[in-house]
């Protein structure tokens, strides 16, 4: 059977090139006689892997060396309770902004480990755009100020960073980490999770700044606190040792396609494509506003719940598949992360043509 085109929000496509070289070296990786599956994390040959891991992530996004890379289990999820755990410690007091699903989620729980100012929110607007923060009353003595960068579910992202001051400005990047350039001198703290723009899930990229650590509630667990996992190189028990493997052959295929750089403009072309065809389309609409449209994730409907499970059905039957929309929102949702193809986004724009004749 052949690949189809997979728009799946995450776990998400894998650059086939990244899924053949693991499949060669499955069994037996270079000259050492076994799998990575099968390596020590504390040995030679896997501490190698990891070291260039992180020398390729560093390299990528240009992190400056004041900030420590940690690759870490539980996911982007686990750093909603990591983050106030660590950080939350001074004031106890944090500023976030409410702009998506998940924001939402990790501003609430947040709450549990002191006070939590939502500076912005879009919720009531069903998050189709990220809230303007002109106005916003950031608190002065926060211990940090929190965000998301792109909001997977609604299809919004941030076109601009905040001015926080000299609060540290703490970003979860999920879903669109290494997609664009950021200036990562900007933030006190970046997490992300590997499951769309870095590799298979089970892996956490944490990019914190090194004055950061150390300043943990006592009750932090010893495995969320970044300053031990830093102190012990990301090894305070055993890490995801094939995941962080996969996103070093992911970090690789996109240094040799040009790096952060030469993918942001791949992503703003395959964006536009779909964006232009859905404000031509007298069927598919795009709810999110267009200052905010998300380059990863385009949603669309065409007002007819029948019609969008006919359309993701249709979809399927022509190789495109996971374009059903959210739970929370309904209709479609094509998530075109850094590796999805421009062929992709090109024949699923031929495809929604060819329904809309039929169904107009």
């Amino acid at each position: 059977m052949e690949r189809v085109f997979n728009f799946a929000p995450g776990p998400a496509t894998i650059a086939q090139s990244v899924l053949e070289k693991a499949q060669k070296e499955l069994v037996c990786y270079g000259d050492k006689g076994m799998s990575v599956m099968e390596m020590s994390h504390r040995s030679g040959m896997y501490l190698d892997i990891f070291n260039e891991t992180v020398a390729l992530l560093k390299e990528l996004m240009q992190i400056p060396d004041q900030y420590k890379i940690l690759f870490l289990q539980g996911g982007a999820t686990l750093q909603f309770s990591a983050v106030p755990l660590n950080l939350m410690t001074g004031s106890k007091k944090a500023d976030y902004v409410d702009s998506g699903n998940f924001a939402h989620l990790a501003a609430e729980e947040a709450k549990k480990y002191g006070t939590v100012n939502v500076v912005a929110s879009s919720r009531e607007d069903n998050y189709t755009y990220v809230p303007d923060l002109a106005n916003a009353q950031w608190s002065k003595d926060a211990d940090y100020a929190y965000i998301t960068t792109n909001n997977t579910i609604y299809g919004t992202r941030f076109n601009s960073l905040p001015d926080t001051g000299a609060v540290p400005l703490v970003a979860d990047m999920s879903s669109n980490i290494l997609s664009e350039p950021y200036d990562v001198s900007k933030f006190g703290m970046i997490f992300a999770g590997a499951q769309k723009n870095i590799g298979p899930a089970g892996v956490c990229v944490v990019i914190v700044r090194e004055d950061l650590l150390g300043r943990e509630n006592p009750l932090c667990p010893k495995l969320m606190s970044w300053a031990l996992e830093a102190k012990n190189d990301s090894m305070l028990n055993t890490p995801n040792t094939y995941g962080i493997y996969m996103a070093k052959l992911g970090f690789e295929w996109l240094k040799e396609l040009g790096g952060v750089n030469a993918i942001y403009e791949i992503n703003k072309r395959k964006a536009a494509l779909l964006y232009d065809y859905l404000d031509e389309s007298k069927l598919f609409k795009a709810p999110a506003q267009k200052a905010y449209r998300s380059l990863m994730n385009v949603t669309f409907v065409t007002g007819d719940a029948d019609k969008d499970a006919a359309f993701v059905k249709y979809a399927a039957a022509n190789g495109l598949v996971n374009l059903k929309g959210h739970r929370n929102v309904g209709g479609m949702r094509a998530s075109i992360y850094n590796a999805m193809p421009e062929a992709g986004v090109q024949k699923l724009v031929a495809v929604m043509k060819a329904f809309e004749k039929e169904n107009a």
